[in-house]
């Protein structure tokens, strides 16, 4: 038994497609500014961790958040491009970045040494910093025992006019567990590095060391703002507010193959039919950010009703099991959504691969049409 239907030409849904609701970052936004003890930084990295940096930010402004945070210079520099004018932070970069065009386009960035604060204050004009604080993820930030030295570097380049200390910043390493003892080493660390800060006359007005999770379930570390980016797109990793998911990922069934029991599927014959059933072909893979690892495990949506993806999943392409009686090639198959109508959802997807959501999100890469979407106005900030 054998048979191949191809999708014809002039097929509604010819591409991948991924629709963002940018309704769904208004609710998330409103929701996270409500629950931040200060004001809310709308953080838009890895391209609003993949919803777009531009829409989200625009939609996050416009419900809450009264500024924006990026990692990179670049990343700050598409903002400012599009007309965002609103306070910026940028804060991992070499050395030896752009600290110059930083100053004359307004975006504030964060030092976390000596080295990066001898290159800022090198620069013309007068940088606006965020000394930031390792509190205990051995990652970004200065290292505790060299924080005095690096505030009081900072005090001496502010009274000379090099800089301005408008900020000090640090992250916390598990405010994903609350509960966890970590939290409270971070919260101690970040207390005296702010109280070393003002011994040598710093004032920072802005202090900032709660991310999505710390801000919905620690308000020790709220201070004066909170940097929130996942959360913004509907990813709480403390497990514990319901957000609205923003990113729905549908793809065309390109081919459907009548098979027999026992026909192997894929790269390495992983799976084998268990029966007589139906094959359809979707043109996506672990090169548009499906993780290679959710094969076997996998799931999507096909006319209202899950179907499992079998077989490993290639760089450009899936098989999806549609049982004895099949669909049409050219039918939509819904991979992740925000779940409301029994399909995937990016946690899923996190699961089937034991990652978390965030690489999923972030993954998806440039082949898949994007579509932002909202019901509501969203008003041109500049």
């Amino acid at each position: 038994m054998s048979g191949l239907a191809v999708a014809p030409r002039g097929s509604t849904c010819s591409r991948a497609r991924l629709d963002v609701d940018l309704d769904a970052v208004a609710h998330n936004t409103r929701l996270l500014a409500g629950r931040a003890g200060g004001e809310l930084m709308a953080v838009v990295k890895a391209d609003g961790f993949g919803h777009g940096a531009v829409d989200v930010a625009r939609t996050a402004l416009a419900n809450g958040a009264t500024r924006l945070g990026v990692t990179t210079l670049d990343e700050a520099w598409l903002l400012r491009d599009a007309g965002l004018a609103v306070p910026l932070l940028s804060w991992l970069n070499p050395a030896d970045a752009d600290f110059a065009t930083a100053a004359v386009r307004d975006v504030d960035v964060a030092v976390p040494s000596l080295l990066h604060l001898a290159a800022v204050a090198a620069t013309p004009g007068r940088s606006r910093i965020h000394l930031h604080l390792d509190t205990g993820m051995a990652r970004d930030g200065a290292d505790p025992a060299s924080w005095a030295a690096l505030c009081r570097a900072a005090r001496r380049a502010e009274q000379q006019g090099q800089v301005e200390v408008v900020g000090v910043m640090g992250h916390l390493g598990c405010a994903d567990q609350p509960a966890d003892e970590c939290n409270a080493l971070g919260r101690t660390r970040f207390a005296w590095a702010l109280e070393t800060a003002r011994s040598v006359g710093l004032r920072p007005r802005d202090r900032h060391l709660a991310a999505t999770a710390a801000t919905l379930t620690d308000p020790r570390s709220h201070h004066t703002m909170s940097r929130v980016g996942a959360g913004l797109v509907g990813i709480d990793p403390s497990r514990s507010t319901r957000l609205q998911p923003a990113m729905t990922l549908t793809a065309p069934i390109l081919q459907v193959r009548r098979v027999r029991g026992g026909t192997p599927v894929g790269y390495g014959h992983t799976h084998r039919t268990a029966a007589a059933t139906h094959l359809g072909l979707v043109p996506l893979g672990y090169a548009d950010g499906l993780p290679r690892l959710a094969s076997g495990h996998a799931e999507v949506q096909v006319r209202g009703v899950r179907r499992p993806v079998v077989g490993r999943i290639s760089m450009d392409q899936l098989v999806v099991d549609l049982g004895s009686r099949g669909v049409d090639a050219g039918e939509t198959v819904t991979l992740f959504g925000p779940g409301a109508y029994g399909e995937p959802t990016v946690a899923e997807w996190a699961s089937w691969a034991e990652t978390i959501e965030h690489e999923v999100v972030t993954g998806i890469g440039a082949r898949v049409e994007r579509h932002p979407r909202s019901t509501s106005h969203l008003r041109s900030l500049s």
